[in-house]
């Protein structure tokens, strides 16, 4: 198996260059193991000879849904403790009477569940956490459930929320007790971050407050306001932590019996779950831009400028974490960029 090394470190010192991101680590390989990996750039403008390292820490922002919602939600899907397809009201109290109860958990997966599309927690609800929650599940409908695919953070709020009322668990407790810790995912974690952990992260846009770049802090300011831990973002990682983990989805055999979610769930969540709905989705996963099928890759991004990507069919997988937040909100440079890491990453 080969890979187009050289054009990938090309591509990505090319954005380094262009100042499309500081710097980025990336790595791609197969359910064995990582076959090819490497850096570019610097940890921070700032400081330019602190080049980026394969252990630099990312604020993995919306990976976050994957890391942490998809897989615990997976694992309480494994456990028959969930069903997709149940209205929420059915079982879960604190949504019954509520438009949000008529929702399924397969709905929210897919984001075609009709919540309201964007966040805006603290002007709509306050600053208290259990105010927030309230507003979350307790908020009307933007339209009606299956009628359209429309992506929203607040279906990974509510669906980390779910998760902690099934387990009685807080969400990061659940992610750490029934998938990181039992893959070796030692690194990853909700912030903020522990001192030594943030020095080796990699800072990401200028707080307007301090007038320095947020690092070791949540970049998410739903994450902020819900004291780090939330289902939109939150998490920090590390491209070994991500590495074992596609690793997992390929070969659920690497890892501790006790880890949560298991083959069943990946191969249930890349599948197109929208039937005739554009665009087509997973469960919050959804095939790659560029990709000629379904089965070439499948993908999952996060704001700050992190992806990674993975395809069972190929027994391949691929990661690229960037800090391009540092620099703009603008997504096209790096969109650009990430679709032609793609390509090379799965030739």
């Amino acid at each position: 198996m080969t890979y187009a090394i050289e054009r990938i470190e090309a591509l990505l010192d090319e954005g380094v260059r262009d100042k499309v991101y500081p710097g980025a680590v990336w790595a791609v390989g197969t359910a064995s193991g990582i076959h090819a990996s490497g850096t570019a750039g610097v940890l921070d403008p700032d400081q330019p000879d602190v080049r980026m390292r394969p252990d630099t820490v990312f604020d993995a922002a919306s990976l976050t849904k994957i890391l942490a919602v998809w897989s615990s939600i997976g694992a309480l899907w494994q456990d028959r403790v969930l069903d997709l397809d149940a209205p929420l009201g059915t079982f879960w109290n604190e949504v019954t009477g509520h438009p949000l109860g008529a929702v399924t958990s397969r709905q929210l997966l897919t984001h075609t569940a009709g919540v309201p599309l964007r966040a805006q927690l603290k002007n709509l609800y306050g600053t208290d956490p259990q105010a927030v929650r309230d507003g979350v599940l307790h908020e009307v409908l933007h339209r009606p459930p299956g009628e359209a695919v429309e992506y929203t953070d607040r279906a990974a709020l509510i669906l980390g929320y779910l998760a902690e009322h099934l387990s009685g668990t807080p969400l990061d407790q659940v992610a750490a007790e029934r998938t990181w810790r039992p893959l070796g995912m030692d690194t990853t974690r909700f912030g903020p971050l522990p001192a030594g952990l943030a020095a080796k992260c990699a800072p990401t846009e200028l707080d307007q407050d301090t007038d320095t770049h947020l690092k070791g802090v949540a970049h998410d300011f739903s994450a902020r306001l819900l004291g780090g831990v939330c289902g939109i973002a939150g998490t920090f990682t590390v491209a070994d932590d991500l590495a074992v983990f596609l690793r997992y989805m390929l070969d659920p055999t690497i890892a501790s019996p006790k880890a949560g979610f298991g083959s069943e769930w990946t191969a249930h969540s890349l599948t197109i779950q929208t039937g005739h709905l554009q665009p087509e989705r997973g469960l919050f996963w959804h095939p790659a831009p560029g990709a000629t099928t379904a089965q070439d890759a499948w993908v999952h991004y996060g704001f700050t400028g992190t992806g990674m990507w993975i395809s069972p069919q190929q027994d391949r997988w691929a990661i690229l974490l960037t800090n391009k937040i540092y620099y703009t909100r603008d997504r096209q440079p790096l969109t650009d960029i990430r679709n032609s890491f793609r390509g090379l990453a799965f030739v």
